[in-house]
């Protein structure tokens, strides 16, 4: 299930303040200093640095 394009646009990453977009359960950072990768779980964002992982 897809977020809503506008939910996400006022998202950043908690870390750089950076944005984000969605690719597939993840929400990616666009900076590319910092790259974290934040899950969705059950359509919910964990926008918690402690669950984040580097972009592979």
């Amino acid at each position: 299930m897809a977020l809503d394009v506008k939910f996400i646009e006022i998202l950043a990453c908690p870390k750089c303040k950076s944005t984000i977009r969605e690719n597939d359960s993840w929400l990616v950072c666009q900076n590319s200093a910092c790259g974290l990768q934040y899950p969705i779980r059950d359509g919910i964002p964990v926008m918690l640095i402690q669950e984040a992982k580097p972009k592979s």
